[in-house]
């Protein structure tokens, strides 16, 4: 059966990639794969796995073609499954890796890891009895998702706990948020972030305006930095969102006609009143670039932040078998203006490493719904230009996980200067020195005596700093720092507001909601 479905993949390839080849290419193609295969079986110093030898022949095949072209193995395509449809099965944790350790982030509410009493800052050691040590973040989430009811054994070290602590989990069904947060920043100002595009992304969305409204938001800010993409289909549903009905979204078009396409709003009264500010960066590629390039086109909203990635082509998934496919680059697309925005990848490392911007004078020109510049190539241009950049101390802090490690301590009161405070879940009927201590609530701010705790944290676990590099980056450490302590002691979504609110990129966007609102002035009259 594996013999045939790799024959299938192969004759697969020869057929749609390869239908211009001579003759003599093909025939050496179709007549000599087979000896190949087998001269290497036969001859390589060591056994080697047949399917995996084909596997790497079809990565390699598609890496000639563009970057964006690639072959969905079991593994991978399981994956991508699991971020269309929103769900996966698993444990319900966020993992991170840091240094060599695997951290736990935050145990999902209600789910099978939350239920067991796993907490943020556990470290997991083990994963069915093989050290968590040498394989990364992506790995280790691999090994503990699987199929719905299986079990896996971890095991937990834990500060305070003499002993490491076995555990064995059932698998069960957890929810992938498409739009994980949405709160309030100010007084009218909605804030959502939208992690990637998936099935139910515009469902989500639409949820997240409904409570927003109720708690009186009537402007919105919409964050899609760090948003690698996802369906195509869903970027033109939420754009949707903000335009009036017939207005064009996105055109595709590629050599095969068929592919040739326009996509206009298809639904009125919705959010076509709301000022917008939406928010990118280099991370936001595909389909957050789609809805961007709409709103930006159509004079619909401004963009604040950096240049988004540059990412124009589309894919179309071709199964292959029950469980491989290959997703292949079927068309351009191209914004309202009529731009490609597809940056240029015949270097490799300029276009996934370094990310060099495309210099003006090389970009396409063309022109909004109402006579604005806008660019081709090089990705989305936002209107106001904010650069995230951090100091070195500050990314080493955050790599080595010092800002979420001394946040856990401190929630649990293992700090000098948490001892002396009280928290908002701690029965203070039972606390007699409750008159002489501070109580913590959500108007705590990083100050001159959390630092200095900070610092206490630093040296106990022999983390080195440099007292001056330190006063120098001391603006982004109490960002950071805000944030964990938050997340740790109200929750992650307390944490990530509280880091928005000194987000300078959400500062400007705050800043241009006049302009914003303008535009939709505009529209209405």
């Amino acid at each position: 059966m594996k013999k045939k479905i790799l024959l299938s993949i192969i004759l697969f390839f020869m057929i749609v990639l390869l239908p211009a080849w001579e003759e003599d290419v093909w025939n050496l193609s179709l007549n000599k794969i087979s000896s190949i295969v087998s001269l290497i079986e036969q001859n390589y110093f060591q056994e080697i796995e047949r399917e995996k030898l084909a596997y790497s022949s079809i990565k390699g095949m598609l890496q000639t073609l563009d970057p964006h072209s690639y072959f969905l193995d079991p593994r991978n395509f399981s994956r991508l499954r699991e971020e269309y449809k929103g769900k996966y099965y698993g444990l319900g944790i966020l993992i991170q890796k840091q240094e060599d350790r695997l951290v736990v982030i935050s145990p999902i509410e209600g789910g099978p890891s939350y239920r067991l009493g796993i907490r943020a800052g556990d470290i997991i050691s083990h994963i069915n009895g093989e050290s968590t040590k040498p394989i990364d973040g992506t790995e280790a989430m691999m090994r503990l998702r699987g199929p719905k009811g299986t079990k896996v054994n971890i095991t937990i070290v834990r500060e305070g706990l003499n002993k490491p602590l076995k555990l064995t989990i059932v698998r069960e069904e957890i929810s992938l948020h498409s739009v994980p947060y949405a709160f309030m920043l100010q007084d009218e100002i909605g804030y959502i972030f939208i992690r990637n595009f998936a099935e139910t992304t515009t469902r989500e969305f639409e949820e997240k305006m409904e409570s927003l409204e109720k708690l009186g938001m009537k402007k919105l800010i919409l964050d899609l930095r760090g948003n690698g993409g996802g369906t195509f289909f869903q970027s033109i549903e939420l754009s949707d969102e903000f335009l009036p009905k017939d207005t064009l979204v996105v055109s595709i078009r590629g050599r095969n006609k068929n592919y040739n396409k326009e996509f206009l709003a298809f639904r009125d009264n919705q959010y076509e009143w709301i000022p917008l500010v939406i928010l990118i960066n280099q991370g936001s590629a595909s389909a957050p670039e789609i809805v961007s390039g709409a709103i930006k086109d159509n004079d619909r909203g401004l963009i604040v932040g950096e240049n988004s990635w540059g990412k124009g082509l589309v894919q179309t998934i071709f199964s292959l078998a029950p469980n491989a496919a290959v997703a292949l680059t079927t068309a351009k697309y191209f914004t309202p203006s009529g731009r490609s925005i597809q940056r240029d990848y015949t270097n490799f490392e300029d276009y996934h490493i370094f990310k060099t911007e495309v210099p003006e004078k090389d970009r396409e020109v063309k022109y909004t719904s109402r006579g604005r510049r806008v660019l081709g190539q090089g990705g989305i241009s936002p209107d106001y230009e904010v650069k995230f950049s951090r100091k070195i101390l500050t990314a080493e802090l955050l790599f080595k996980g010092a800002y979420f490690s001394y946040a856990t301590r401190f929630a649990n009161k293992k700090t000098a200067l948490a001892k002396n405070l009280v928290f908002p879940n701690e029965d203070r009927a039972e606390n007699k020195d409750f008159p002489n201590k501070k109580v913590i609530d959500q108007d705590f701010v990083v100050d001159s005596q959390v630092f200095e705790d900070f610092k206490s944290y630093l040296r106990e676990s022999k983390i080195v700093f440099d007292l001056d590099e330190f006063a120098e980056a001391e603006d982004e450490i109490k960002r950071e720092l805000e944030r964990d302590l938050f997340s740790s002691i109200w929750g992650i979504e307390q944490g990530i507001k509280a880091y928005r609110k000194t987000d300078p990129v959400v500062i400007k966007a705050i800043e241009v909601f006049p302009e914003a609102a303008a535009l939709v002035k505009k529209d209405t009259h």
